[in-house]
């Protein structure tokens, strides 16, 4: 992974360590919204829910189209899915140290039990 990779990765993680911008990102999974739409579950103002769309913007995981008056946000699935992809290899990864962990805790019980 290179330099630009990880600090990208390091902003998508940073922009879903909030609630609302996670919250938004799964409303965008169903489709296309505008920030009104977007806003609409949430007790903030246009304004703060825009900046939450401005930080998921600037780490790639959406985007605004134009639509005659409208600017309606769109998931950008392929930075999710590096991230995606990051966590997968870290499960295997630790999926892959327990399983040695547990064969090796196995080998120390039969070894008490003799």
């Amino acid at each position: 992974m290179t330099a630009f990779d990880d600090e990208r990765l390091d902003a998508v993680f940073a922009a879903l360590a909030d609630r609302t911008r996670r919250g938004i990102v799964a409303r965008l999974s169903e489709g296309e919204a505008t920030v009104g739409e977007l806003a609409a579950p949430y007790d903030m103002t246009l304004q703060a829910v825009s900046q939450h769309i401005g930080v998921l913007e600037r780490c790639g995981l959406v985007s605004r189209g134009r639509n005659r008056q409208t600017r309606p946000c769109r998931l950008e699935p392929q930075a999710l899915e590096a991230a995606v992809s990051w966590l997968e290899e870290s499960r295997r990864t630790w999926s892959e140290r327990m399983d040695r962990l547990e064969v090796r805790l196995a080998r120390l019980q039969d070894g008490e039990q003799r």
